[in-house]
């Protein structure tokens, strides 16, 4: 198997097939393997809110006050430092994994020249054919630049580009309330960066439930964020002297010393050559594989990851590269669990499992809800925390849990409880009668479960 990219999905598919006994080649274009999410994208981003959130203290301000800080004045140099250090390991790491599984890598840039032959372009020009009985496409994406966004690497950035950030803005225009968006925004904010997050649609992040987003919507409002939603961006202006000023549809307009447009990202598989096999992608350059067996319509050929759209997570492309090598080699890999969580690493975090209240509504399914501040709780208590919910919906007719949802302090961590609750069929007797460590925050989902039970016992 060749496998082109070296991202979650590629290297999971790669490791996998090795497993099997298999002959597998990764081709990467980059530098060192990893793709976007090592270098750019999943790691990067998870690394500086880390680094910002401790710097800053604002885990501690609770307590402290908003003018406490860990590090007076944090430069750029101070958030690159770990990032560096993170991405080695990782790197280092994936290189091992490689190693002990017998993966060759390719580095260069790979095309099809035909159906199992593969051209892989190295950079200094040098050029070497490869053949494979199966290939898998985990290319991954790269940021959406549209032509009226005067990107300069000094003032106004992509998504790609804000992590090698030269110095620290004073302020920050955020284009795009996607979740690279909201991530980015909010981490600038812990920052006491004066950010404006601008999107055209009136909503943002429709798939998360509506309660949620009205929680931590009021939360970057209290920080000072300032929220420019239902209006059109019509022009982007980059200063000679620095600063960026734009403008949107209904005429309001918004300066800033930078600027980062993080709407939407494209497929990066204009440069595959994917003509040569009769393989066709969308508008943003991504490709439509079967969903249960992630093949493309060349059947030899598998595409996985973020090339093939929706959810583009780094968790769900890991099981899909596993999942299309299996099926590759013959192998039927058990059906994945019904309910995965979605993390969005934003400053508080969001988490989610299972069904939102707008869905369970929809299917006319009767309910009820539970409710937990994070505040209530004596370890939430301890760290200082004013804010943080968890959301908990269950059936009135069946007990089962429906959906979990949270927004605060670990919210990433806190999920799987119940994402293996949702998935084992469980009910709302679990977490009544469960008995959780205390103090920790995991005791909201007692506390949201008692809830919820005191107002079903009454109906």
């Amino acid at each position: 198997m060749i496998v082109i990219g070296s991202g979650p999905s590629g290297r999971r598919a790669a490791v996998q097939a090795a497993k099997l006994g298999k002959s597998v080649l990764v081709v990467e274009k980059g530098r060192r393997v990893g793709g976007v999410s090592v270098h750019t994208g999943t790691i990067p981003s998870k690394t500086l809110r880390e680094t910002v959130l401790n710097l800053s203290g604002w885990r501690e301000r609770g307590f402290y006050g908003r003018a406490y800080r860990v590090k007076q004045d944090i430069g750029a140099d101070d958030l690159i430092v770990r990032l560096r250090k993170t991405l080695d390991h990782e790197v280092e790491v994936l290189e091992h994994q490689f190693n002990r599984n017998a993966v060759k890598t390719a580095n260069g840039e790979a095309r099809f020249v035909g159906p199992h032959e593969i051209e892989v372009v190295a950079e200094n020009g040098e050029t070497r054919i490869f053949h494979a009985a199966h290939v898998l496409i985990a290319c991954g994406t790269r940021p959406f630049r549209p032509d009226y966004v005067p990107f300069d690497g000094t003032s106004v950035f992509d998504s790609d580009e804000i992590i090698e950030l030269p110095q620290l803005p004073r302020s920050l225009a955020v284009i795009g309330a996607g979740v690279i968006g909201v991530e980015y925004a909010t981490i600038f904010s812990a920052l006491d960066v004066s950010v404006t997050l601008i999107e055209p649609r009136d909503s943002f992040l429709d798939f998360i439930d509506k309660e949620l987003i009205d929680e931590f919507m009021h939360e970057l409002r209290d920080r000072n964020m300032r929220l420019r939603f239902g209006a059109a961006v019509t022009s982007i202006e980059a200063k000679e002297g620095g600063g960026v000023t734009t403008t949107l549809a209904d005429g309001r307009v918004v300066a800033s010393e930078m600027l980062l447009f993080a709407a939407g990202r494209v497929g990066a598989t204009d440069r595959l050559n994917l003509g040569a096999v009769g393989i066709a992608t969308d508008h943003r350059g991504r490709i439509v594989v079967d969903p249960k067996t992630l093949q493309t319509s060349a059947p030899h050929i598998y595409a996985a990851g973020d090339v093939i759209g929706f959810p583009s997570l780094a968790s769900t492309s890991m099981e899909q590269g596993r999942l299309a090598a299996c099926h590759a080699f013959g192998l039927a890999p058990p059906p994945p669990p019904e309910f995965f969580p979605y993390g969005i690493y934003s400053v508080p975090e969001i988490s989610t499992v299972g069904m939102t209240e707008e869905e369970v509504r929809k299917r006319e399914i009767p309910y009820e809800c539970g409710i937990a501040r994070f505040r209530e709780t004596s370890r939430g208590h301890i760290m200082g925390l004013n804010t943080g919910m968890m959301k908990m919906i269950f059936s009135t007719r069946s007990r089962r849990l429906l959906g979990v949802h949270i927004v605060g302090e670990g919210a990433t961590e806190l999920i799987h409880i119940g994402q293996a609750v949702l998935n084992l069929k469980g009910t709302i007797d679990y977490f009544i009668e469960n008995t959780f460590n205390y103090p920790t925050l995991a005791e909201a989902y007692k506390i949201a479960g008692l809830d919820a039970w005191n107002r079903m016992a009454r109906g």
